[in-house]
């Protein structure tokens, strides 16, 4: 059995190169070679050169590992790879062991330095659509040697749609053009940790040379320095350094750089001076196209194309949702056993569905509520205060406040720049009035109900 394990071992390492990635899989996974297969534990053992490797890809790799086996040896319990010594006493052996059929030398994994990037989240397994070509294109330019004609490059969108995954390939991309250029990826919540024990160790000069010798500095989710006024104004001493000195700077956040509240008009002016890429929601024919890629990096797992449909129409919000979904159905097949069907879909993955139902919006909000009174929408921005426009504007601001997570001066902003103490006597209005008045409060259950359905 461990000659026939032996024989399968070119094969899983073939899908793993197509799942992975050429550059990642040649990096850390060519110079391994299959060890033996004991029938009684099930266990497949593989051995590289180093043990600092076989421990390096038992943590990063070993899941990936286990999955790619089981689709060709549904038994295998688990995967060890072994490496420094007793790589070495097998030298022999191995060098008779059946290698995958690809043309470049192995990478000497003592030379091999662990990449602080994702190697999964590359461009080659960004799929691009519509919604998010933009973001996609200006990710690459910046990524190039030549200088960018847009820096910075600021991008947003929700959670879940990209926004990560293209800071990760930009890094990759540029370091390996770029192999001693200074990378820096961090998130802007690290960003203000950092920055806080650095003034409270009496380490800020370090702090700030580290940063600004970066040659490329790529910040994700920027929304969470909001009202940091200290860590805004460090974050903005080192955007002007690195502008100053022809440096790349790439952002994330949720949302434009003109929506974020709390934010400095100076920092918000620097963010706003490159390029803004919105990543819209994905459509359709984009959910659809990332499903089959993750699908063609596993060609022994079966999917009917009812399941594909279903994951596309219940999962619309954002990828990482989708993909998460996907995971859990092809994990509990392939650990239980079970073919991938449509019921099966419907069974285990009815909790996901309800979480991924859309969130309503304050747009929709405002749509429903002039929907119901007979108003133009620009009445809901209006400076018009009569009661006919006033009360519905009201009942607006109290049910965005009820039924979506934004802030009070952010509901004020969508209402016309309104202050947040506007926003905040609308619900309490509101609020008081359900209690006395059965008309209003019929009113509003009848709006969320159009709402939900």
């Amino acid at each position: 059995m461990s000659g026939d394990a032996a024989a399968l071992w070119p094969r899983v390492a073939e899908g793993l190169r197509r799942d992975l990635g050429a550059r990642t899989f040649d990096h850390w996974l060519k110079p391994v070679r299959f060890a033996g297969y004991c029938t009684l534990s099930a266990v497949v053992t593989l051995e590289t050169a180093s043990r600092f490797s076989a421990n390096w890809i038992n943590d990063r790799f070993g899941e990936r590992l286990l999955l790619a086996w089981r689709q060709y040896l549904p038994a295998v319990r688990s995967v060890t790879v072994r490496g420094g010594a007793a790589a070495s006493d097998r030298a022999a052996t191995l060098a008779t062991a059946p290698l995958p059929a690809f043309d470049a030398a192995p990478v000497p994994a003592a030379q091999a330095v662990p990449s602080p990037f994702d190697a999964r989240l590359c461009f080659d397994r960004f799929v691009v659509a519509r919604s998010n070509i933009l973001a996609a294109n200006a990710a690459r330019r910046m990524a190039m040697a030549e200088a960018p004609q847009f820096n910075p490059l600021y991008l947003c969108s929700g959670t879940g749609q990209g926004k990560t995954h293209l800071l990760h390939a930009i890094a990759q991309a540029y370091a390996a053009i770029r192999p001693t250029a200074n990378i820096i990826l961090m998130s802007a919540e690290k960003f203000m940790l950092e920055f806080v024990g650095a003034m409270r160790g009496g380490d800020m000069m370090a702090f700030k040379a580290r940063l600004r010798a970066a040659d490329l500095l790529l910040l994700d989710d920027l929304q969470f320095v909001i009202g940091k006024n200290s860590t805004q104004e460090e974050l903005l001493h080192t955007i002007d350094d690195l502008m100053c000195s022809g440096k790349r700077l790439v952002v994330t956040a949720d949302r434009p750089p003109a929506m974020l509240d709390g934010v400095e008009a100076r920092l918000l002016s620097r963010l706003s001076g490159g390029l803004v890429a919105d990543i819209e929601a994905p459509e359709d024919d984009l959910r659809e196209r990332i499903i089959r890629q993750r699908l063609a990096a596993m060609p022994m797992v079966a999917v009917p194309d009812d399941v594909v449909a279903y994951l596309v129409r219940h999962f619309t919000r954002n990828i990482r949702e989708l993909e998460g979904a996907l995971n859990k159905l092809l994990a509990y097949a392939a650990l239980t056993g079970v073919d991938v069907d449509l019921a099966l879909a419907e069974d285990r993955l009815a909790e996901n569905v309800r979480s991924a139902r859309p969130r309503i919006t304050i747009d929709e909000i405002q749509r429903a509520v002039c929907a119901h009174y007979r108003l133009d929408k620009a009445e809901m921005a209006s400076k018009r205060r009569v009661r006919a426009i006033a009360r519905p504007r009201q009942v607006a601001m109290y049910l965005a406040k009820e039924l979506t997570p934004r802030s009070y001066p952010e509901i004020g902003r969508r209402f016309g720049g309104r202050d947040h103490s506007t926003v905040i006597h609308a619900v309490r209005t509101v609020e008081a009035l359900r209690v006395t008045d059965s008309e209003l409060d019929a009113e509003i259950a009848a709006i969320r109900r159009s709402l939900n359905n």
